[in-house]
């Protein structure tokens, strides 16, 4: 027998002296009796021994059933008030609230026949199970002596074309993810890399002098130039008037700037709203027009373009664009525009984007993680890198020229940003990222807001590569960069990252629980995917607590991905449709309320001094237009995310039957995440 290892007397506090274990023989039974000194040993034994010892084990079991029914009573807790849960989603669901499939029904139909495949391929391999046909851990029958029934048969039958026939196409597919995975893994730890050498070298882009001084207004050797601020807007209710306050409190000459309000709202009382706003900081001083579009055309891209073909635009050398719920800070284009000075390459200075309503929800919390990861790595890495790096659309600086030779805004994706972008960068100009200037916004807080938002974000590219790949193909930049673009840019980050997050964690894994011979192995969804989300945490530390319910939910968000990258590809679909992001019209600052309070006080007692009986009535109108708010939808049901719960669920099912840990726990727990969001119970609860 090999000796025992006991290190526990290396840290006991009093070592004790003797023999610490009699082993006695009774006839071939053996008995060990524990020794707390030297003396013990000689003691008799009791003869009452054996039946203490079996009231001790009498109790252990107690005990142990005891915390095992305790556990069950939890699970039990838990799995009841998610049934509740469900009940009551689905009760108070108005029977329009659901997802509206429309030619996107593809989808969701190859989900519910996968489905129903493996509901039936479920319950015929249980019946296997319980009579005792336990062939994916044994040999399967060959010989006819073995066959039992014609159940058998069939049951056999099944087990060698799945072997022949069905795992080898499974395997040549997940290999071929698998491939792509680490492909992307590798990528992603090269941008960290990157960004750690960035932190390390303390690399940011910096102008040589201080062109503005607080004692010189005029700016001694620098003349400010004029700048265009640009505010595109559709019905934001909630958002346009602090977005207008923050843009017209901007540290810059008030003959040097000029502020475009472009409303394409259809709602003529947010039309009122925002006409009002307008004439309040005119009145103040503040150079700012208002512009409205009869004819909604190419959606932001049509606004912007509109904007630019007035004649006055000549005379400015800069335009800045900030969504409606943007609140830039005073100072931010003196910490922007100096970098274009001396720098006749530089067509765009982008900003990074700091998030109010951050910590709102669960929703909001995984998206900081997201875009977090996208500012601090994504976009800083390839602007210290390689000079280029998607437009995110606003908070940033376009050199006017730039925009023209690039041919301007188009309305033929619904990217427009990135579109621009891609083209001033075969046109040879290049970009900035600051990421220490920092502009706030919000980010959706439900998830119907957010998947739509996701929707666009992923069929647009698919649409513009499809576009602009021959003019990449046949542009004059180094082969390395268009290189970049296609393989990089468009085709990794954009197609492969989607297509294989749902084809492998949402489509094959669960479909080799069903196909023992196709297994993945445990590294490619537990040790990757868990390092791989542990890097995205990195720039947003305080979110650790929350690597579970980002892995979990990023594998959710994949079928949504993959089916907009599916059809901005192949134009399937809404793949051009543009839906206004909800807000929610959160401001940065805790006082901001008390002290709007008191602005509207005093412009009260201002305006009311002199005005005739019309246009107090007017204005008591809008004052009552600006206080009513929109009456909130309800939760909706999502059909794709629902069938590919119960296909986990199901899956999971499976996998107990090969005592498969690691697989049951992960199918188990995307199972019930993918439920959760079908049902709408993740992010803002509408009532």
């Amino acid at each position: 027998m090999a000796p025992r290892l006991d290190f526990s007397d290396w840290w006991a506090k009093d070592t004790r002296k003797g023999t610490p274990v009699v082993v006695k023989m009774e006839n071939p039974n053996y008995s060990v009796v524990e020794i707390e000194g030297p003396d013990s040993a000689f003691r008799p034994v009791e003869k009452s021994r054996g039946k203490k010892n079996a009231k001790q084990v009498t109790w252990v079991l107690l005990l142990k059933a005891h915390r095992a029914v305790g556990c069950l009573t939890w699970l039990a807790t838990v799995f009841w008030s998610l049934l509740g849960s469900i009940k009551k989603r689905l009760s108070f669901t108005h029977p329009l609230g659901s997802e509206r499939l429309g030619r996107d029904r593809w989808l969701f139909s190859a989900i519910k026949l996968f489905l129903a495949v493996s509901l039936l391929i479920l319950g015929f391999e249980i019946l296997a199970y319980f009579r005792g046909w336990h062939y994916f851990e044994n040999h399967i029958p060959t010989s006819t002596l073995e066959i039992q029934s014609l159940f058998h048969l069939v049951y056999v039958g099944w087990l060698n074309l799945r072997a022949d026939y069905i795992a080898p196409p499974i395997k040549a597919l997940s290999k071929f993810c698998i491939v792509l995975f680490l492909i992307q893994s590798v990528d992603r730890l090269i941008l960290c890399l990157g960004c750690f050498w960035i932190k390390y070298k303390k690399i940011k882009p910096r102008f040589d002098e201080e062109p503005f001084r607080n004692d010189d207004a005029e700016g001694s050797g620098y003349v400010y130039p004029m700048v265009l601020v640009q505010i595109p807007m559709c019905n934001e209710r909630e958002v346009y008037e602090q977005s207008i306050s923050a843009v017209c409190q901007l540290d810059w000459p008030k003959d040097r700037i000029l502020v475009q309000v472009l409303d394409d709202s259809n709602d003529e009382s947010i039309q009122q709203l925002i006409k009002a706003e307008v004439a309040k900081w005119s009145q103040k001083g503040v150079n700012i027009i208002y512009r409205h579009r009869l004819v909604r055309t190419g959606y932001k891209a049509g606004n912007l373009k509109s904007a630019m073909s007035c004649d006055y635009v000549e005379a400015y050398e800069f335009v800045t664009i900030f969504d409606a719920d943007f609140q830039p800070n005073p100072d931010f284009l003196k910490l922007t525009v100096p970098h274009f000075k001396d720098n006749p390459e530089l067509g765009l200075v982008q900003a990074r984007w700091t998030f109010v309503n951050k910590d709102e929800n669960l929703l909001t919390r995984l998206q900081n993680i997201n875009l977090c990861f996208h500012f601090e790595v994504e976009q800083q890495v390839n602007g210290v890198f390689l000079n280029f790096f998607g437009f995110n659309g606003t908070a940033g600086v376009w050199r006017i020229k730039a925009l023209e030779e690039s041919g301007g805004w188009l309305e033929r994706t619904t990217v427009e940003d990135m579109d621009i972008a891609v083209r001033a960068h075969l046109h040879g100009w290049k970009f900035i990222y600051l990421n220490d200037v920092k502009v706030l916004c919000e980010v959706p807080e439900s998830y119907e807001a957010y998947k739509k938002q996701q929707h666009r974000w992923h069929s647009g590219p698919m649409q513009l590569f499809r576009l602009c790949l021959g003019a990449i193909l046949t542009s004059k930049i180094a082969i390395w960069k268009k290189a970049n673009l296609i393989l990089l840019f468009f085709l990794l980050r954009k197609l492969i990252l989607p297509f294989y997050s749902f084809t492998l964690f949402c489509i094959i894994l669960p479909l080799t629980m069903f196909v023992p011979e196709a297994e993945l192995p445990v590294w490619v969804i537990c040790y990757i995917p868990v390092f791989m989300s542990f890097l995205n945490l990195l720039p947003s530390p305080k979110s650790f607590p929350f690597i579970v319910p980002y892995l979990l939910f990023e594998n959710t968000m994949s079928v949504t991905k993959f089916n907009a990258m599916v059809s901005g590809l192949f134009q399937l679909g809404s793949s051009y449709e543009w839906i206004v992001t909800k807000k929610a019209g959160r401001s940065s600052e805790s006082d901001l309320l008390s002290i709007t309070e008191v602005e509207t006080v005093n412009k009260k007692s201002q305006l009311l001094r002199g005005v005739s009986d019309s246009e107090l009535l007017e204005l008591n109108h809008l004052e009552e237009q600006k206080q009513m708010k929109p009456v909130k939808k309800t939760n909706k049901i999502y059909h794709k995310e629902l069938a590919l719960a119960f296909l986990l669920l199901t899956a999971a099912i499976r996998s107990l039957l090969a005592a498969q840990g690691v697989h049951f726990y992960f199918l188990l727990f995307q199972g019930v995440t993918f439920l959760l969001v079908g049902l709408d119970l993740i992010g803002e609860q509408m009532s």
